[in-house]
């Protein structure tokens, strides 16, 4: 455990699997107190496994009062909230734009968009509210906040979304001592992978299939907790990792 990172606070939502699993975990490890939000309790209390500064609050990220009483128990059990790392998130329907359905697209949007902003605006107010004041709030985007995949519209424009998200918070936290960044993940080894069809032929922009490579989530939590671990003079506003090879930069 560094001095840095003794005694400090994290919320991590969609902790119950996938990225928000592994950067729990990391965090846990790391000798942080992490509050693990998300929908499922079971899953959350695997993610805990029974470490000691892990508290588990079962939370939909669509339901402002869910979201208040998650920032209220962090703070209740752990006295402050020095990270959030807004991760919950859906793929949502596949389809392109004259295909997906209206409660497709809302529904993407409640946990992705709407989730992060109600996540974020309860973390704004607890970091503004404590002393020492200040904090960082760490926002998952996505690969598809740069460039999407086929059929993908409803989450493609939900993490574009989040990018604004991203930069307002960033510039409305800075009289409070509160920094904002994103990182945007490509093809780590998720769940959400066997969805998209990475591993078998994930379809690509000329409507072939392609097998595509993938790294491990753990190197994706590495990097979520060097964000988190800054000194507060210090932030990264945009992350950009990737797997190696994979078809994202130049023509595939």
């Amino acid at each position: 455990m560094s001095e840095q990172t003794a005694s400090r606070v994290a919320v991590v939502t969609g902790a119950g699997s996938g990225i928000g699993r592994a950067v729990a975990r990391r965090l846990l490890a790391d000798g942080w107190r992490v509050a693990l939000a998300g929908r499922r309790e079971a899953e959350l209390h695997a993610t805990a496994g029974g470490a000691e500064h892990a508290l588990v609050v079962p939370c939909d990220v669509t339901a402002p009062a869910d979201v208040e009483r998650l920032f209220a128990d962090a703070v209740g059990a752990f006295g402050r909230v020095d990270v959030l790392f807004n991760n919950a998130g859906t793929f949502g329907p596949s389809g392109d734009v004259g295909e997906i359905d209206c409660a497709g697209w809302e529904s993407t949007v409640a946990v992705n968009l709407t989730g992060s902003f109600l996540c974020a605006a309860a973390a704004f107010r607890a970091m503004k509210a404590q002393e020492p004041r200040g904090g960082r709030i760490i926002n998952n985007g996505s690969i598809s906040a740069h460039a999407p995949r086929p059929r993908s519209v409803a989450y493609t424009a939900t993490k574009h979304a989040i990018t604004g998200l991203t930069k307002s918070i960033e510039l409305d936290g800075r009289p409070w001592g509160i920094t904002c960044g994103q990182i945007d993940i490509g093809n780590t080894r998720t769940e959400i992978m066997d969805t998209l069809g990475v591993g078998e032929g994930a379809l690509q922009a000329d409507g072939s299939r392609r097998v595509e490579p993938t790294f491990a989530v753990e190197e994706a939590a590495q990097a979520v907790a060097f964000m988190a671990s800054l000194p507060a003079e210090a932030s990264v506003g945009s992350l950009l990792i990737t797997a190696s090879g994979m078809p994202f930069v130049g023509r595939g």
